[in-house]
């Protein structure tokens, strides 16, 4: 099992929770970005720096994550790949993404996109904060511990 980082607009508390879990359970982590990442202090974690390009990161790690993986991520469309191909994603705000939902929220996604450049919807996502923080290290803890469970 890996654990896989869209790591480009990933906050870097999330980046931390998950370097921890790591150690904590001995799970290897891939960051993956189109940008040159700082080197961690473990041998567990590694990064990929893709070229430069449109889903570029994203193409990575769909192209090497398998279904015992988990992927992390705010992308909606990378999230709905992972899924659609087996495998387990988990946005940065502690939401699983699953064949239910995953759906629902890329519908939702492109909606706002499409509200968004016809000028009737200002701004993004609320700002990151702690109850996110949380939620995701709650998420993060289940998860693992299932998938951990799994493997024994």
């Amino acid at each position: 099992m890996h654990i896989w980082i869209d790591a480009d607009a990933c906050p870097r508390i999330i980046k931390e929770i998950v370097f921890r879990a790591s150690e904590r359970l001995q799970v290897p982590v891939c960051l993956v970005a189109n940008t040159n990442l700082s080197k961690a202090h473990s041998p567990l974690i590694t990064s990929v720096q893709v070229k430069e390009g449109f889903d570029a990161a994203d193409d990575h790690i769909v192209q090497h994550a398998t279904p015992d993986d988990l992927v992390i991520t705010a992308d909606i469309p990378l999230a709905a790949r992972i899924v659609a191909q087996g495998g387990v994603a988990l946005d940065p705000r502690g939401e699983l993404y699953t064949e239910e939902n995953v759906g629902e929220r890329l519908s939702v996604r492109n909606l706002m996109q499409e509200l968004r450049t016809a000028g009737y919807v200002q701004g993004g996502p609320a700002q990151f904060g702690m109850a996110d923080r949380q939620r995701f290290a709650s998420a993060l803890d289940r998860l693992l511990t299932r998938i951990v469970k799994g493997r024994r």
